[in-house]
């Protein structure tokens, strides 16, 4: 299946179209089987995504919360409080304003000393939960100038996992490890939605999604569900270079 691609015109506008999809994700997954997955992503954009599902009244009360279950496409190795964490970015800006029962929020344990153990502790919260590989109702990613996505970076060991789910994947730029799920199962999402916005991703981005001949560049090549859709939200500084038939990918108005 062809990605949707969806071009607003500032971040703003790509918040409120992110807002948007989440709700009707949610919404249809309660619908059909009772509960709804999602596994969300760091970031700015991601930030004021979280901040007007809560504080948008149309919003908020159209989100089933009780029903709605937490997870993380990647984590820093840091403490919970720390400035880069994101589960304390998440919980600041959406979790702790909504209404969400404390056992729907499911957490990687990233102030673990050993990153590895809290990879094996949150493949084991994955495991435990959905009883086979995950199925996310949906997956939030970001992409980094660099092609990254999750904590899957260029040229890191995680890029070929294919036993686990969850890694802790060091990634030598960063001289940091970071913790990630992994391409199998971002793949198994019923919908993955990129979040790109800002000028320097723009060439990055072009590359993506024209699908470049010759070996794979950028790890967020390697995103395409298996059985699901893949939607690029993307706002109109990193849209830039996308050629006109790529820019005409847009999807009618819900």
């Amino acid at each position: 299946m062809e990605p949707e691609i969806r071009i607003v015109t500032n971040d703003e506008d790509l918040a409120r179209e992110a807002a948007s999809e989440f709700v009707h994700r949610a919404k249809e997954a309660v619908r059909t089987k009772g509960l709804f997955t999602v596994a969300l992503s760091g970031g700015s954009t991601p930030r004021s995504l979280y901040s007007l599902l809560v504080g948008d009244v149309s919003l908020r009360a159209r989100l089933p919360w009780e029903k709605t279950h937490f997870f993380w496409g990647d984590e820093r190795h840091v403490p919970l409080d720390h400035a880069d964490s994101n589960y304390r970015m998440t919980n600041e800006a959406m979790l702790s304003k909504a209404p969400i029962p404390a056992g729907n929020v499911h957490r990687i344990e990233s102030e673990l000393p050993d990153a590895h153990e809290g990879a094996r502790k949150y493949e084991q919260t994955l495991h435990d939960f959905f009883q086979q590989t995950p199925r996310f109702d949906l997956v939030l990613l970001g992409m980094g100038p660099d092609g990254h996505t999750a904590s899957l970076f260029p040229g890191t060991d995680a890029l070929s996992e294919r036993q686990h789910l969850v890694v802790a994947n060091w990634v030598e730029k960063l001289k940091e490890y970071r913790i990630t799920l992994t391409l199998p199962v971002l793949n198994n999402a019923a919908c993955v939605v990129f979040l790109v916005s800002g000028a320097e991703k723009a060439e990055t981005l072009r590359a993506v999604l024209e699908k470049e001949a010759g070996p794979v560049r950028f790890p967020s090549q390697l995103i395409h569900p298996t059985k699901g859709s893949l939607i690029w939200l993307v706002s109109s500084e990193a849209a830039i270079l996308l050629p006109k038939t790529l820019k005409n990918l847009k999807s009618a108005e819900r």
